[in-house]
């Protein structure tokens, strides 16, 4: 199990790369997180949901992602409170006092699925969540070291050098735990370094001194991080900004966004400059695309978009001649109304939508959780991705699909054909569709970028980069418990 020194310092990244290392090494690998709190989730092929790093690792197993993968999934309503995810379907909404207490309830849950998982693998690589260091969370903890108790496991430590005070974190982690969540530790790493890593020599001797703990490796900082789909909102903090590119697409950060991967395509073009806009700043008057993303609270994120004045800046762009388009409940937003008869996300009641776009949505039914494919309307390209959504649309705008799924028609297009709505998260992951849809917006060539494969070969980079900087070796022999001679080979590179 690899936890964290603190959150974001790696381990979704890390993990992901030793799955892909471990299995060009020819083992069954498979990742597990107990606990994960992220609105951006992915689907599973039996209509699951799970965190989207959980998939990003099983796909650099060579597996397709199963609920199994992250059993408990908190998705973030408001600031104290989170929809329960387990084994990929909804269970329940929970306050952040009652959860604590429903721990109980979902560590047995918890066990099952990664039984399953360690039945079927050579090797499971388990993430946790946050630290273990927050010690006032320790009872009932599922997450950590409650985990890795009630499974037996090893513990490796991952420090963030980038963030400063790594000795700190590492031995301070080390310091707070309590003798039997100490005794599980196994050894340390330490990620994202800069620069000549023998200057941290005696950095290292120091920690081994203080905790007795062997460093496994330091990783050196892997740029091509970015490229792949982050885990939570914490990436959008950080995002830099890149020079001046000639498509400019405005992302306004919602207070509950969700599956903001979509923009991942996005991001690695070329030509296009994707600016998220925070609280307190105008969407630019230069933009050629405004994207209203998905929301775990959809009521409440438009509330918070219109108290920010984007949707008098939305017209403007508009009046300029700009577009807009509007996933899932971004889509939602741009009708003329969203009702919310039986408080599934607040209290019981209706709002008035953007109302550029000739629909209404209500709240209502089973989620729509399902993996499909399509056509784009316009240009006939092929779209595939996942829908993810509560409620039904509908209304005369539904006339103009934006797109033709295998269910039927989905989304709609304003009279003037400027502002599109969709349900389909991932259509920009397909390169003919989102050549099209970008060369809408100003003329361009092709950029020649494959998505997908580019995702596939940056695991590969990541992989070799692990192998070159940790022992590989020393963490299949942590956590190998079987001793078995027959499997031993396996485990050498």
């Amino acid at each position: 199990m690899l936890q964290g020194t603190g959150s974001d310092v790696g381990k979704s990244v890390m993990v992901a790369g030793l799955c892909r290392a471990f299995t060009r090494r020819g083992l069954r690998v498979r990742p597990f997180k107990p606990q994960n709190m992220s609105n951006n989730a992915a689907v599973t092929a039996d209509g699951g949901e799970i965190g989207r790093a959980q998939a990003l690792q099983a796909r650099a197993c060579g597996v397709a992602p199963t609920a199994d993968m992250n059993p408990v999934l908190l998705k973030p309503e408001t600031e104290t409170g989170a929809q329960v995810v387990l084994q990929g379907r909804r269970w329940r909404s929970a306050r952040a006092a009652e959860y604590r207490t429903l721990k109980t309830e979902l560590l047995p849950r918890i066990l099952e699925s990664f039984g399953r998982l360690r039945a079927d693998a050579d090797i499971v690589l388990v993430e946790g969540a946050g630290s273990p260091a927050e010690i006032n969370l320790r009872t009932g903890d599922i997450a950590n070291m409650g985990f890795a108790e009630a499974a037996d496991l090893p513990v490796v430590l991952v420090g963030d050098i980038e963030r400063g005070g790594v000795i700190a974190q590492l031995v301070g982690t080390w310091a707070v735990l309590a003798g039997p969540d100490r005794m599980r530790l196994r050894g340390y790493i330490v990620n994202k370094f800069r620069g000549d890593i023998q200057l941290f020599d005696a950095g290292l001797v120091e920690i081994g001194r203080r905790t007795g703990l062997s460093c496994l490796g330091v990783v050196p900082h892997f740029d091509l991080a970015r490229q792949l789909p982050a885990e939570d909102a914490m990436a959008l903090e950080r995002v830099d900004r890149r020079e001046r590119r000639p498509i400019r697409v405005a992302v306004p950060v919602l207070s509950r966004m969700a599956n903001f991967d979509d923009l991942d395509p996005l991001e690695a073009e070329p030509d296009v400059e994707v600016l998220l806009i925070g609280a307190g700043d105008a969407l630019p008057g230069d933009a050629d695309l405004v994207i209203l993303c998905g929301s775990k609270s959809t009521c409440a994120d438009l509330a918070y978009f219109c108290a920010q004045g984007w949707d008098i800046d939305l017209r403007a762009h508009l009046r300029r001649g700009g577009k807009v388009l509007g996933l899932c409940a971004g889509y939602q937003m741009l009708g003329r109304r969203i009702s919310d008869p039986q408080g599934i996300e607040g209290p019981p009641g209706s709002v008035d939508g953007l109302g550029l776009l000739d629909v209404e949505t209500e709240l209502v039914g089973e989620k729509q959780l399902v993996e499909t494919r399509g056509t784009d309307v316009a240009s006939g390209a092929a779209v595939q991705g996942y829908e993810m959504h509560m409620g039904r649309t509908s209304g005369a705008g539904t006339a103009r699909p934006m797109l033709t799924l295998e269910k039927g028609p989905d989304g709609a297009i304003s009279d003037d054909g400027r502002v599109w709505g969709c349900y389909l998260h991932g259509l920009f992951a397909a390169d003919e569709f989102r050549h099209r849809f970008l060369a809408q917006l100003r003329p361009r060539d092709a950029s020649g970028l494959e998505y997908e494969n580019s995702v596939d070969v940056t695991l590969d980079a990541l992989a070799t980069h692990l192998e070159r900087h940790l022992d590989l070796d020393q963490l299949l022999a942590i956590a190998d418990r079987r001793n078995d001679p027959a499997t031993r080979s396996l485990w050498k590179g």
